[in-house]
């Protein structure tokens, strides 16, 4: 396993008394300039990946609109990813239903 699959990638951080998001470019850019394919990106990264972000601290963010989205998205993330494994073995099982379905279907032909 190589160091890069060890460590969990940062997708936020909090530099210069800023918010940052790395976008699909890999770019930093600050939170407060994301978009709607931004959150999109960072969705699909928490939900593929391991990911990491920097804790929310209000004192480690001097710019309000900063604060403000920064702590949106960590907790909204924070809360996705808490129920990560949850919505991954609901969709296996679903997928493991659908699939014994068609089986069924195909050996009764």
């Amino acid at each position: 396993m190589s160091e890069e699959e060890m460590n969990p990638m940062k997708y936020l951080k909090i530099e210069n008394n800023k918010g940052h998001f790395l976008a699909d470019s890999g770019e930093w850019i600050e939170i407060d300039k994301i978009s709607k394919d931004g959150l999109l990106h960072l969705l699909n990264k928490a939900i593929t990946e391991d990911f990491e972000m920097d804790e929310y601290l209000e004192e480690n963010i001097g710019h309000k609109a900063h604060q403000i989205v920064y702590k949106s998205l960590c907790e909204k993330l924070n809360e996705l990813l808490e129920n990560k494994n949850v919505f991954k073995d609901e969709c296996d099982a679903l997928f493991k239903t659908a699939i014994e379905k068609y089986e069924v279907r195909n050996t009764q032909k």
